[in-house]
């Protein structure tokens, strides 16, 4: 076996080559200034990114690609957070009433109508009567004619 790595050969030292020193050195001073946030450089994409710290129902992070824009954009993303906290939340509203539509309420039987609350809208019944399409009541047994004439 040869070369520098083969049993029995001294401990060399190597170069240590620092990627991108300036620009971890500023994602590091903006990590100190900034309490709320986790500041990171990516080697790999050469852009600056913040984490929040904050709770809330995800995650906030931000990125740029030079450190000044990486605050900016950490400026915005507080000043929309302290405009959510600030604003009132809304009252949830309370749930549609639904109305039967058909003309058979939910207590008649062989045929006979539920009443008013049954009753299609528009329409009027009465004890032992029958909606008529004009809103007026029917007596029982009476038929009308179209054009509101009794049969």
């Amino acid at each position: 076996m040869t070369g520098r790595h083969r049993d029995g050969q001294p401990y060399a030292l190597v170069y240590r080559r620092v990627w991108d020193g300036p620009a971890r050195a500023e994602a590091e001073r903006i990590d100190q200034a900034w309490a709320d946030w986790t500041v990171l450089y990516s080697l790999g994409r050469r852009a600056f990114y913040a984490v929040a710290s904050w709770d809330g129902p995800r995650p906030v992070i931000v990125e740029d690609l030079t450190g000044d824009g990486l605050e900016e954009r950490m400026r915005e993303a507080e000043m929309i957070r302290a405009m959510r906290l600030a604003a009132p939340t809304p009252k949830p509203s309370p749930a549609p009433v639904r109305r039967r539509r058909s003309g058979v309420g939910p207590g008649a039987r062989n045929g006979e109508l539920g009443g008013e609350r049954g009753s299609p809208a528009g329409e009027t019944t009465s004890a032992g009567g029958r909606p008529s399409p004009g809103g007026e009541t029917v007596p029982a047994g009476e038929r009308r004619l179209p054009g509101g004439r009794a049969a």
